[in-house]
């Protein structure tokens, strides 16, 4: 086989059998979900398939009335994709990095942006951030998941994982956060006085406060912004 050949190229990115179960890291990038039956994904995050998989986007009442409210109020924010069927689903989402969580009877929280796919064992209710919301545009929202089954949760670059304890609390920015554990309830905080060396149109910085005992997961990168004040 010749350098760079085009048999080399395949060999080193053809897709790989790990026999890992329903989710899979094929690559750091891409999600395969071997699937035989139902999963809930982002909607648009599917890149490839094989096999008899039937695609639906959520219907409008299929999680309920009070969601559907939420949806419309976080601007879609969640939109879910239903797939079912049978074959190989291959999910990405921005080329972030993906991280799979083995839920077992355990909640946590994720950032909307950051939702890739659940099973659908798992249940999910959006929460809103109400205090915040004239002050950033979009990442407004996040899901709360709970329950026993497999999530994938996405992150620019690599995700880390800050302990919460009660003496220690943790503040992060609110563009930054990823998802942190179903205990903790986050407080928003204002600090007019850096504004000056963050530079935020807003004029104000805000962060997310973590209270308590557990975890909150961060990222190198700012999801989205703040939007600029009339």
């Amino acid at each position: 086989m010749s350098r760079y050949s085009i048999e080399e190229f395949v060999n080193n990115t053809k897709q790989q059998e790990k026999g890992e179960g329903l989710f899979e890291i094929e690559t750091p990038r891409v999600l395969e979900i071997n699937l035989n039956g139902q999963v809930w994904s982002k909607a648009g995050a599917m890149v490839s398939y094989r096999g008899n998989i039937k695609f639906e986007r959520e219907g409008i009442l299929e999680h309920g009335l009070g969601k559907m409210f939420k949806k419309a109020l976080t601007g879609e924010g969640t939109s879910l994709m239903k797939a079912t069927g049978n074959g190989k689903l291959y999910l990405a989402d921005q080329g972030k990095k993906i991280s799979i969580l083995n839920l077992q009877n355990e909640s946590i929280f994720v950032n909307g942006n950051d939702l890739l796919a659940f099973e659908p064992s798992i249940s999910w209710d959006i929460k809103l951030m109400r205090r915040v919301a004239g002050m950033l545009s979009g990442g407004l929202f996040n899901v709360r998941l709970e329950g026993t089954g497999m999530a994938a949760i996405t992150s620019h670059y690599e995700p880390l994982t800050l302990l919460v304890s009660k003496d220690n609390p943790v503040y992060t920015d609110p563009n930054a956060t990823v998802a942190w554990s179903g205990n903790l309830q986050p407080e928003f905080v204002t600090d007019i006085s850096l504004k000056t060396f963050l530079g935020r149109g807003s004029g104000e910085s805000i962060q997310m406060k973590f209270s308590g005992d557990g975890f909150v997961v961060v990222q190198p990168y700012e999801e989205v912004y703040y939007a600029p004040q009339s």
